[in-house]
């Protein structure tokens, strides 16, 4: 019979955490999967998903991160706009794709590949950059041919006879009232927990170390951290597949999108 879903005070939370540090090292439940941190305290809370279930409050997310990783953390996977054109796999990728690694391999001859992690502060190697339009009040993705590293000439060629050297036209974006609202749903309180990592005999094992109770997402420190290049955009498709394009943040940056932190010694 299936258990029900506990039901969990921020304090009796808090208690169960510090059980779960004592414990010391613990199996990771999900090994390969890097978000094996948060699903296998998932599993140790008895809980399915990430929402926590904490009554008479706002809804609260539970995110889980390894000690001195430099990985990225999804804050949401969301296509841009104007999402009737299918930019990524429509646009994106025939005409600003590149030859995918395992084409003639594990893939078709003719995989192709748009996989690009874009910041702010910074042009990728092959051109693109997000631009914030305050004006306009988007984040929009920006192309600049003058800013391809010569390491890519035979695909920037490739580029102008498929579509042309100019500006993205039109840019895919995403509007600040969009994101504003689907991310500062999701995200309005978090329970932060982060835990070192070392493998034994090739299995990975967690011990959950630190906590932070971050509370009232902001998108001004959003945008703030945007700017800064601390929160990228991340493509991630090929022909035969669109994993999906996703907001991401630097993993110690995480407390910055709130206005108020809060360190629990476990």
């Amino acid at each position: 019979m299936e258990q029900p879903t506990p039901i969990f005070t921020k304090e009796n939370l808090i208690e169960r955490l510090r059980e779960i540090k004592n414990r010391g090292w613990i199996p990771n439940a999900r090994p390969g999967n890097v978000g094996g941190i948060g699903n296998t305290l998932e599993d140790l809370l008895g809980i399915k998903e990430n929402n926590l279930p904490i009554p008479n409050a706002a809804e609260w997310e539970l995110k889980g991160q390894r000690i001195g990783t430099t990985s990225l953390i999804t804050l949401k996977h969301i296509e841009p706009s104007p999402r009737a054109l299918k930019f990524v796999p429509d646009i994106l990728l025939p005409k600003y794709g590149w030859r995918h690694q395992e084409a003639g391999i594990k893939y078709p001859e003719n995989e192709m590949s748009f996989r690009q992690t874009i910041s702010s502060n910074t042009t990728s190697d092959r051109g693109f950059k997000v631009v914030i339009n305050d004006k306009d009040q988007r984040i929009e993705i920006s192309f600049n041919a003058s800013m391809v590293a010569l390491e890519h000439s035979m695909w920037l060629e490739a580029v102008e006879q498929r579509t042309g050297l100019g500006e993205l036209n039109p840019q895919p974006y995403w509007g600040f009232s969009d994101l504003k609202s689907i991310i500062g749903t999701k995200l309005i309180n978090c329970f932060y927990v982060q835990a070192n990592s070392k493998k034994l005999e090739g299995i990975e094992y967690l011990q959950y170390e630190k906590l932070k109770i971050l509370r009232e997402f902001s998108f001004d420190n959003f945008l703030d951290a945007l700017r800064k290049g601390d929160v990228l955009i991340d493509f991630d498709a090929r022909t035969g597949h669109n994993h999906g394009t996703k907001i991401r943040v630097r993993q110690n940056k995480i407390p910055d999108l709130y206005h108020y932190s809060q360190d629990i010694i476990l």
